[in-house]
């Protein structure tokens, strides 16, 4: 990969610049992306736009006290006035003892991210391919018997490189590709109108499933959801499909992170210790999955990076810290720092994978007899601090264990805490998902329908 000297040259300018500015310590991050994406509808090219900029960002701890300013132009005029920028709000911003780059000892010895295959070498796909792999979806998606319209089809492919270095002496980088592609699709008109989406990104352009495949499956769900109406409104039980049980672990996620906690702000801030899932499911973070777009060596803060369990047999053992929140509470780095540009570092997980259960969907609607199989989710009500829960949702009413019609405008709700103990996982763990959880079944919930 090309690209990262200019990049390394830059956070070291930054890096001279605030020292000169008065910083006692420093961190510096300099951002290279490019990216081009296409939209087609009708047959015909309906949007097309290239990005491709570098930013730096400069963060500035002085005296306990921090400030982070951030610029897409990168002259020597302006690495200077942003240094001196950042130093002069640094003096004027509160005090926070837990602010500090890690111990020099504390750092990543190794950089190499070879080994996790994130950038596609191969040439990328033209503009004009791109359209082309765009267009192909969206014929499979119109071929499909009851499909009015394809609302848009799209296609993207990006290149990002970024390079970290810091006062205390780190400095790597890391680069990585996309390739997306997505397809919504139309049926019916008017008030009877449903639609319904599929898209799929990877690191690798091989990796992607064919364009046929997108836009059939987007036709094929959206086709299912023809007359769709509301369901009875009572307690039953749930089923979440895969596409969206992510997010209700998403809500057990935000509740283990450190920044919420040391807030008071978790519904699970005293949770430490306690069951938090059924028996015999764990919740694990690998960031060292190979070609996968959010996996790393090192954090936002150089620290390295390690597979982690933080539930084990359903028991919450970790929360998910960076350097600032894992001090506030008397503990080290989970080496789960992520930054931006413009942002100082905050904690954010990489790939999250949870234990699957023994049972197909199929089968986990079968027990569940009558109730809700949730396929997507609208709007959210969700109290971080008593971790009570309301959400839109839309999906397909079950009878006897089996679909009976598609369902909308209705919403679910329930205590997390009380939801997550009731819960049973599929088995249908989908490949190449940063957040790998199967569908969910969840016992005992509110459904406002009719």
């Amino acid at each position: 990969m090309n690209g990262f000297d200019k990049l390394e040259g830059l956070t070291r300018q930054l890096l001279d610049a605030a020292r000169k500015a008065g910083a006692d310590q420093v961190d510096a991050i300099a951002l290279e992306a490019t990216a081009v994406s296409i939209d087609v509808r009708a047959g015909q090219l309906e949007h097309a736009e290239r990005a491709e900029g570098v930013e730096i960002g400069l963060r500035v701890l002085l005296g306990g006290r921090q400030a982070t300013v951030s610029a897409s132009d990168h002259s020597e005029r302006t690495i200077q006035e942003i240094a001196e920028r950042a130093a002069a709000m640094a003096r004027e911003a509160p005090v926070d003892d837990t602010l500090g780059l890690a111990e020099p000892d504390e750092l990543a010895k190794s950089t190499d991210t070879a080994a996790l295959d994130l950038y596609d070498h191969e040439t990328p796909p033209t503009p004009e391919a791109l359209q082309e792999l765009a267009l192909r979806a969206e014929a499979a998606a119109l071929a499909v018997d009851g499909i009015s319209t394809v609302e848009s089809a799209g296609a993207v492919q990006s290149q990002r490189r970024m390079w970290l270095a810091t006062s205390n002496g780190f400095s790597a980088g890391l680069g990585r590709t996309g390739h997306s592609l997505s397809t919504i699709a139309i049926t019916g008109s008017g008030t009877a109108m449903e639609r319904d989406w599929a898209g799929e990104s990877r690191v690798h352009f091989s990796d992607m499933p064919s364009p046929e495949e997108i836009g059939q499956l987007a036709a094929e769900r959206t086709v299912s959801r023809r007359g769709a109406r509301k369901p009875p409104t009572g307690t039953f039980p749930i089923l979440y499909d895969e596409r969206v049980a992510s997010g209700l672990i998403g809500h057990l996620l935000s509740a283990v992170n450190g920044a919420a906690v040391a807030r008071g702000a978790s519904w699970l801030r005293d949770a430490m210790g306690e069951q938090v899932l059924p028996a015999g499911i764990d919740l694990r973070e690998d960031p060292h999955i190979p070609r996968f777009g959010s996996s790393r060596i090192f954090d936002a803060e150089g620290l390295p990076t390690a597979p982690r369990s933080f539930v084990q047999d359903g028991v919450l053992t970790s929360w998910t810290l960076d350097l600032s929140t894992g001090r506030k509470l008397g503990l080290p780095s989970t080496a789960n720092a992520m930054r931006g540009t413009s942002s100082p570092p905050s904690p954010g997980l990489t790939n999250v994978l949870m234990t699957p259960g023994t049972h197909t969907p199929a089968e986990l609607a079968a027990q569940m007899g009558r109730g809700l199989l949730v396929t997507s989710m609208l709007g959210a009500s969700i109290n971080s601090t008593t971790g009570d829960y309301s959400r839109g949702a839309a999906g397909f009413w079950i009878e006897n264990g089996e679909i009976a019609y598609p369902v909308n405008e209705c919403t679910i709700a329930g205590n997390l805490r009380d939801m997550l103990m009731r819960l049973t996982p599929a088995n249908d763990l989908i490949a190449w998902r940063g957040m790998s959880v199967p569908s969910l079944l969840v016992e005992g919930m509110t459904v406002a329908g009719d």
